[in-house]
């Protein structure tokens, strides 16, 4: 019998071996994100980026970033809509992708040529200076701890020969006194100190992020570890590295944290309610008459990201931003 290890190292193993060696992403992948399924969803992110950028005052230069960038085609089509809509900002902003995949990164290279002006194993190494951070399912991906009650207290899931075990909990986060027996607490310790990091250099030198991903609005009890492989359910603990393996995103408690980093935080609104204020839709019907031969899938693609019954309800952004600065686009009726 091997020797267990804990929930967040068996994830964060797995997901380095499953980015190190394959593309996902697509049909012939494992998932599709929203980039892949409408242009019109990099475009509105670019034009969010664009106004936000105004809001700081148009610093020169500026950062634009981008966390766990896929194939580049967010990227691609944000440069595209900015281009067109602010050209000062396109000359003002330098790309900066975060991607540890030498695999992805030569396929980023290859979407976006001499776009991009670096990349990064992590934020660490991102120049100082104002930066305006886009996000889109990168946070579901960072390895949780769970925990179970057990009795008065709370046990610690590992993973041992693709099979929970539970073992007395290190250094656990504060925990609910009340909970049924078997109910399972996460806790994205990994994501709490990204969103900390990230929260603190915005709240110092400036400017914005957006995140965009799947979760509740609340914080609760529950399990949500999942895993797909061609675009099914699978068993997350199996063959680690073959799969892709996930968890719902904690939204509140990212929100506090970066709050009490000194950030401003907006949200988390639902995805179909943010993209509608954002455009989406309009813009979906003009690639529509553009292009009538494959006007059906622009339409039904639009209406998946932002119908509740698809992924308007589940997925939501959040931002978080330097506190001097106005509410976002989009997030206008959600207060700091």
């Amino acid at each position: 019998m091997s020797e267990a290890e804990r929930l967040d190292h068996f994830m964060a193993r797995a997901a380095a071996a499953y980015y190190a060696g394959r593309e996902p992403f697509g049909a012939r992948g494992d998932f599709t994100t929203a980039p892949e399924m409408s242009q019109a969803f990099g475009e509105c992110l670019g034009l969010w980026a664009a106004v936000v950028w105004q809001g700081m005052g148009a610093p020169f230069p500026v950062h634009l970033v981008e966390l766990g960038p896929g194939r580049g085609t967010l990227m691609a089509d944000a440069l595209r809509g900015i281009a067109t809509a602010l050209p000062p900002f396109r000359a003002a902003l330098r790309v900066h992708l975060v991607e540890a995949s030498p695999g992805l990164r030569a396929v980023q290279a290859a979407t976006l040529g001499e776009g991009v002006a670096e990349w990064h194993d992590s934020l660490d190494s991102l120049p100082p200076g104002p930066a305006i951070i886009l996000s889109n399912e990168f946070l579901d991906a960072l390895p949780i701890r769970q925990f179970v009650r057990r009795g008065e207290g709370w046990m610690e899931r590992f993973v041992r020969d693709g099979a929970f075990a539970e073992q007395p909990a290190e250094n656990p986060p504060p925990l609910p006194a009340e909970a049924p027996e078997g109910a399972v607490q996460e806790w994205n310790e990994a994501g709490e100190a990204f969103v900390r990091a990230l929260a603190s250099r915005l709240a110092q030198q400036g400017g914005a992020a957006l995140f965009l991903d799947y979760g509740p609005a609340e914080s609760g009890l529950g399990d949500s570890l999942q895993a797909l492989a061609n675009h099914r359910a699978a068993d997350p603990l199996s063959e680690p590295g073959s799969v892709d393996i996930t968890a719902h995103v904690d939204f509140a408690a990212l929100a506090r944290v970066a709050r009490a980093a000194g950030a401003a935080a907006h949200g988390p609104v639902p995805q179909g309610i943010f993209l509608q204020a954002l455009g989406l839709v309009t813009r979906a019907a003009m690639l529509a008459r553009a292009a009538p031969h494959s006007a059906g899938l622009q339409l039904s693609a639009a209406q998946r990201l932002i119908a509740p019954e698809g992924m308007g309800r589940l997925f939501k952004a959040l931002a978080l931003t330097h506190p001097a600065l106005p509410a976002p686009p989009g997030f206008e009726v959600s207060a700091p």
